[in-house]
């Protein structure tokens, strides 16, 4: 009985150290992906493109200028949202259930949209009806990547994943393949980037972020990097098993599917 204590102790330990490794250095992996995207795209179109640290250097930047809002609340509902996404980050790094990260990570989507209507901007309102749009249209295959995971492994823990004999995809290959689809809404790639535009062949205004500057966008910038890096775990997710090797598997096939 005492054994057993200690080892449940024990591995509450891991997963909070997890999830404070997941708080500290996602926002790092996010602007290193970031980063490196830019310099892709870039070559792509023959042209030699910005320092890998070019997104840090914006984030910076955008955190020094004076914080100008037309509704204050706003900044209370992007840290919402930041907040939440970094817990549905860390629930899901420490092994946590799978089921509680979706429903959180879903949270932080609903407040950056409540933080878009709060400006009244018109432009802004398109963009976050958009945005609800496209929520609607991937969470039914968010919600059935959880519960497939919890038919392959046999609970919603994303810890199990490493006692199987085998990677997940084996039995669950079509709904990869359904994940796979929707990740281009998540990691908003073009075009599906139509709320909060990138490009200007799209639209002339920035949709969502439209009325957000300063400390409030920079904290959507790092929002955004926690994310990716959690949607790409999940991506991850379907190749781990006991193999430890399975680790490098999964870490390259993500970072193919990503670029």
């Amino acid at each position: 009985f005492v054994f057993r204590g200690e080892r449940d102790l024990d591995m509450t330990a891991l997963s909070i150290v997890l999830a404070i490794a997941f708080v500290v250095l996602a926002p790092v992996a996010g602007c290193l992906l970031a980063g490196a995207d830019r310099i892709v795209t870039a070559r792509m179109q023959g042209r030699k493109g910005p320092s890998i640290w070019q997104p840090y250097y914006d984030v910076r930047k955008l955190f020094e200028k004076e914080r100008v809002s037309v509704n204050s609340v706003e900044g209370v509902y992007v840290a919402c949202a930041l907040l939440f996404a970094l817990i549905a980050g860390g629930i899901f790094y420490s092994g946590g259930n799978l089921l509680l990260c979706v429903f959180v990570i879903k949270l932080s989507s609903l407040f950056f949209i409540m933080a878009a209507y709060s400006t009244r901007s018109p432009y802004a309102e398109v963009g976050a009806a958009r945005e609800t749009l496209q929520v609607m249209s991937y969470e039914p295959m968010v919600l059935l990547m959880a519960v497939a995971f919890f038919q392959a492994s046999g609970s919603f823990d994303v810890a199990e994943v490493l006692q199987l004999d085998h990677p997940i995809i084996c039995t669950i290959w079509l709904v990869f393949l359904g994940v796979l689809f929707i990740l281009t809404i998540k990691l908003r790639k073009s075009p599906f980037d139509l709320s909060m535009s990138h490009h200007a062949h799209q639209e002339i205004v920035r949709g969502m972020t439209t009325e957000m500057s300063g400390p409030v966008l920079g904290m959507v910038e790092i929002m955004h990097w926690c994310e990716n890096v959690l949607f790409l775990g999940w991506i991850g997710m379907f190749f781990l098993w006991a193999n430890p090797i399975s680790i490098l598997v999964a870490i390259v096939i993500v970072l193919l599917m990503y670029f």
